[in-house]
């Protein structure tokens, strides 16, 4: 039964590839993520300074409406007392649908769902963790300035952030 999930979800994927009309390559940075805001750092006290996140990504599109792709995110964050550092490393499918679209912007919600691996330490403590990670995006905006370079918008929770900036550029 195994290898029959396996070779059917192989089959799926190939399907969309081969389907895929366009690739993307995206680069953001977002504010306030979701490992600030819910102790995503094995309850080691509370945060002093965390910078935002930084994603980069691929997004191909299956359907005229629909992309979908993987994205890493970093972002690292320290602590009030000690020397301890907190490194988060995010790696998340992503889905993007366009709910409307005119001559110059495009509307769209973006969910993300992946694995958060926290890296913790200091100069003579280090360790790992494994979180649940998401993104939950409703209302994000792209306006195209030319043929291949675009930028995004986005408000939403998650591991790349409340508000989220960036550029697109078609491959």
């Amino acid at each position: 039964m195994k290898k029959i999930l396996i070779t059917l979800l192989v089959c799926v994927t190939c399907a969309f590839a081969a389907s895929a009309q366009k690739a993307e390559l995206q680069l953001g940075y977002g504010g306030y993520t979701q490992m600030d805001a819910t102790n995503m750092h094995g309850g080691h006290g509370k945060v002093n300074t965390a910078w935002g996140a930084l994603t980069a990504g691929v997004n191909f599109r299956v359907m005229p409406k629909l992309w979908i792709g993987p994205s890493y995110t970093f972002s690292s964050a320290d602590f009030k007392h000690g020397d301890l550092n907190a490194y988060y490393h995010v790696i998340m499918m992503n889905a993007r649908y366009e709910y409307y679209r005119n001559s110059i912007v495009k509307l769209y919600a973006h969910f993300g769902i992946g694995a958060d691996i926290t890296h913790i330490s200091d100069d003579e403590f280090s360790e790992n963790k494994g979180y649940f990670a998401f993104q939950i995006s409703p209302l994000g905006a792209e306006v195209d300035l030319n043929r291949t370079f675009k930028l995004f918008g986005e408000a939403g929770f998650g591991a790349q952030g409340l508000i989220q900036v960036g550029f697109r550029v078609n491959l």
